[in-house]
């Protein structure tokens, strides 16, 4: 249910077929495949499990989806990528600390990871607090699970919770 509210919510912000997408914690790939099968075509997949980035690999060329998956740890590969994305998607553990949670985003921004007009949506649990952090723009809120949203722009923000 909160993989399609989200969905929803970038399906008035984007044109799939037109993002790079970058999916940090990718675990199985699970959310790449759902961009891929939106029409995204250049995703990159960013995680630190062998087993997982091999997995994601197999998935991709079987359905034949232009996802780069990479082994990680995904502070360092924030650190040393010299691209950007349209729109970034963090899944970190749940129990990462706080301090963690804000280094992904500041990162993200001080190695301009995001394009200009692009989006960062992390989820979190109810106990992670993004909202103090520069370019927050909004949060939603689906049972136990929070997407926070990141933007350059925040012309309207809304701190609505659903």
């Amino acid at each position: 249910m909160s993989k399609e509210a989200l969905f929803n919510v970038l399906n008035n912000h984007f044109n799939f077929s037109e993002l790079t997408v970058l999916d940090l914690f990718s675990g199985t790939g699970n959310i790449s495949y759902e961009f891929a099968s939106r029409g995204s075509e250049d995703i990159t997949c960013v995680d630190a499990d062998f087993g997982c980035v091999k997995f994601i690999k197999q998935i991709a060329a079987e359905f034949d989806f232009n996802i780069a998956a990479i082994k990680s740890d995904v502070l360092s590969f924030i650190e040393k990528s010299n691209r950007s994305y349209d729109l970034i998607f963090a899944d970190p553990p749940y129990g990462f600390e706080q301090t963690t949670f804000e280094k992904i985003v500041l990162g993200v921004f001080k190695n301009n990871l995001l394009a200009e007009d692009g989006m960062m949506v992390i989820e979190h649990s109810k106990y992670t607090k993004l909202e103090h952090l520069e370019h927050f723009s909004f949060k939603k809120s689906y049972g136990g699970s929070i997407f926070s949203f990141f933007e350059f722009a925040t012309e309207a923000t809304e701190s609505e919770e659903e």
